[in-house]
């Protein structure tokens, strides 16, 4: 008789923590990537609104390479919030910041996309030898935890992209609501602090996750006093808007499945 299968469930908080993934065996594990706000966002909705795939570019001359050798492709990606400008590439302007509102389907429908953040597209690159990758948002929280509650998979590793060097209350929540959402799959396992920590965070804010955001995460505090990005907070905030999953393939596309 075969022994029974351990599950575990963990949230990494900081780049540090996600940046030492490389020396961990992820074959077995499957990674749910947040950046609230926004990368993660803004890719979940790129892809609702038929965008063909994503392809995350750890920095600009990344981005910009894939763009040499493939003009078609759409830029996007911020820096300190804002969409990278030609200061920064010293050559073109990025056609798309991080705003999820700018990924319409008139802009991105049927289009490839190369995005660097400063934080979401690094954490998405670090968790290339997972055997699963999966882009995750409030946005498509729902086809997140049905995914998960069909394919059962016995390691689950949440991954915060964080602010900065810095742990996100954002990132924090999202991670907390999946795993209050799955909670009673893996509650048996090994659950790890971590987990047990942005859950608590989640339960006591879900009940106004905008007042919440808006009282304890930097980042959402930072983009509401910006007059053209404070509307994001409360689009990014949003469960369920998209019923769909997107995962990062092997070859390093984000694609909708």
């Amino acid at each position: 008789m075969n022994a029974p299968t351990t599950t575990s469930l963990e949230v990494l908080f900081t780049p540090a923590e996600f940046e030492a993934l490389s020396s961990r065996d992820l074959s077995g594990t499957t990674c749910v990537v947040f950046d609230v706000l926004r990368a993660t966002s803004s890719m979940i909705t790129a892809l609702a609104n038929g965008a063909e795939a994503i392809l995350p570019a750890a920095d600009i001359p990344e981005a910009l390479e894939i763009h040499r050798q493939r003009p078609e492709v759409l830029l996007a990606g911020e820096r300190e919030g804002l969409r990278i400008g030609r200061e920064l590439t010293g050559s073109v302007a990025f056609d798309l910041g991080n705003s999820p509102r700018e990924f319409t389907a008139e802009r991105v429908a049927a289009r490839t996309i190369a995005m660097t953040t400063t934080n979401g597209t690094r954490a998405l690159k670090a968790c290339a030898n997972a055997r699963t990758v999966l882009i995750g948002a409030f946005l498509n929280l729902g086809a997140l935890t049905a995914w998960i509650d069909r394919e059962r998979p016995s390691r689950l590793l949440l991954v915060c992209s964080g602010t900065r060097e810095e742990a996100s209350y954002e990132d924090t929540l999202g991670a907390g609501a999946l795993c209050a959402a799955v909670w009673s799959s893996y509650a048996s396992g090994h659950v790890a602090d971590s987990a047990q920590i942005a859950r608590e965070i989640y339960l006591a804010a879900k009940g106004d996750l905008l007042a919440a955001a808006g009282r304890h995460a930097r980042n959402a505090r930072r983009l509401l006093e910006i007059p053209e990005l404070r509307d994001d907070v409360v689009f990014c905030l949003r469960p369920d808007a998209y019923p769909i999953l997107a995962s990062m393939g092997k070859d390093g596309r984000v694609r909708c499945g």
